[in-house]
């Protein structure tokens, strides 16, 4: 079955010929991080190391990078320090381009040895351009195969793994056809440290969307997109109202009503308009 994931939000991506969940591309990058490694840096001879083993170490005096980013996919270029610096000094105006064809372009960002202390954790929203906070924000959204007006949201956030643990920046996605909380399916909220994650989200998200637009939306069947029963929240509110006495129902009787007002249907509405929801699950 053939499956056409529709962007609603976000840049669209190019994806394998046999694999709807598999980007392998995409038009356009942000490049959040130019720098440069030389012999005798902290790790350098780590950091080259693959270099030599895929055949591509031919510049002793040392690399110009540039890291590239869009919503779903990175790469890493490696050219001349000097053609680098002339980069830096004509992108002051911020429209400057680069030849690709002088150096050599490696998909994702390096990972690993003397890579991990030299890359900082990048989020896709940053306050400096524009958005609410640094790792707080929408990051791209997917049109549901099968429910009208639903997407697939993937988006950052601040949350705790447990109330008494510090806030951290996370990233997940949500479906808002059937309105599961990730946090109670393992696996698919990660802390947030950079393009591997968010493509790994994404990733996820784009499988909610083949195996909904496969089984379609139910409880029962083998679709990943599978609303929760309303009778648990209406059995806890009956609860509520015999043991404690209460007059008014404490929690919204489905999940599309608790979503909105308690789950991660209320941090995306508040992402849409610009504010910066409260730290999730505190």
């Amino acid at each position: 079955m053939s499956v056409t994931i529709r962007n609603t939000y976000g840049t669209p991506h190019n994806i394998s010929e046999d694999n709807p969940t598999h980007v392998t591309s995409c038009d356009r990058y942000r490049l959040p991080l130019v720098g440069a490694i030389a012999p005798g840096d902290p790790g350098f001879e780590d950091m080259v190391a693959w270099l030599k083993d895929d055949g591509h170490d031919t510049r002793p005096d040392g690399y110009g990078l540039i890291f590239l980013e869009s919503e779903e996919f990175s790469a890493t270029y490696f050219g001349s320090i000097e053609q680098i610096e002339q980069y830096k000094r004509e992108n002051a105006d911020g429209t400057a381009t680069f030849d690709a064809a002088q150096g050599v372009m490696y998909a994702q960002w390096p990972h690993g040895k003397g890579w991990d202390d030299f890359i900082p954790r990048v989020f896709w929203n940053v306050a400096a351009r524009g958005a609410i906070a640094d790792g707080v924000g929408l990051v791209t959204a997917f049109e549901h195969p099968v429910a009208q007006g639903a997407e697939v949201v993937v988006y950052e956030f601040e949350g705790k793994w447990l109330p008494e643990q510090p806030p951290a920046n996370m990233i997940t996605y949500h479906c808002t056809a059937c309105h599961q909380d990730t946090f109670h399916d393992g696996g698919k909220v990660h802390e947030n440290n950079g393009p591997h994650d968010r493509r790994w989200v994404a990733r996820q998200a784009r499988e909610h969307i083949v195996s909904a637009a496969r089984y379609g939306v139910n409880r029962d069947g083998d679709s990943q997109c599978r609303p929760s029963d309303p009778a648990m929240l209406k059995v806890v509110n009956a609860v509520a109202r015999q043991n404690l006495g209460m007059t008014y129902d404490p929690l919204p009787d489905d999940d599309g009503a608790y979503c909105a007002t308690k789950g991660p249907c209320s941090i995306i509405r508040e992402l849409r308009a610009g504010v910066r929801p409260p730290v999730y699950r505190a």
